[in-house]
């Protein structure tokens, strides 16, 4: 029994450090909505040179979709088939002009800035030819509305060519950037702004 109340003293005692922690590290934090909250929330530290994967399954694309957060706008390309994790390519960068693959011909995009995403995900079915996903060349991509985002500013669908989908990204400016996958999806992130994403 004494073991018992002994352990049970030195667990209080150990809770009792925690909850006297707490108010002291919320302390040292920066108010919500200060400059200095939003810089922690939001700064990463991503860049704005190209990120690149070379390695791919090559599965076609389903959908394109986009979202606002609050640090951040983001574009998703869904592929088709199962959620292994195999790796996805992809290629984005920051280009003066969006050339189509293939031709070589402009696509005007508009923005202060563009970003070319190509993803190793062909918007046909390479087995079949048949369409996967409804992008036109040269037009908005279908469904994306990018009322009140505060970085994007347009979409152009540059076509499917020798495996890879090509598309445009309009964005304010030249903002950092990340790509990274998850399950079947690559997730593109544009910052809303420098230093604390403004």
């Amino acid at each position: 029994m004494r073991r018992l109340s002994t352990g049970l003293a030195a667990l209080l005692l150990a809770g009792a450090g925690l909850v006297a922690t707490v108010p002291a590290a919320q302390a040292t934090q920066a108010g919500p909505g200060s400059p200095a909250a939003a810089a922690a929330a939001c700064g990463t530290g991503w860049g704005s040179v190209p990120k690149v994967s070379t390695d791919s399954r090559y599965a076609p694309l389903r959908d394109i979709r986009t979202g606002s957060h609050d640090c951040y706008d983001r574009m998703v390309f869904d592929t088709l088939g199962p959620d292994t994790g195999a790796p996805i390519g992809y290629h984005v960068r920051y280009v003066d002009q969006l050339r189509q693959d293939g031709s070589g011909d402009v696509i005007p995009v508009r923005g202060g800035a563009i970003l070319e995403v190509r993803v190793a995900a062909p918007s046909y079915d390479p087995r079949t030819g048949q369409a996967t996903y409804d992008g036109k060349v040269r037009k908005p991509l279908p469904e994306v509305r990018l009322n009140g985002y505060r970085t994007f500013r347009d979409t152009r669908f540059g076509g499917s060519f020798e495996g890879d989908t090509q598309v445009g990204l309009g964005v304010r400016a030249r903002l950092p950037f990340r790509v990274f996958q998850t399950g079947n999806h690559i997730v593109v992130d544009v910052a809303h702004g420098w230093n604390g994403f403004r």
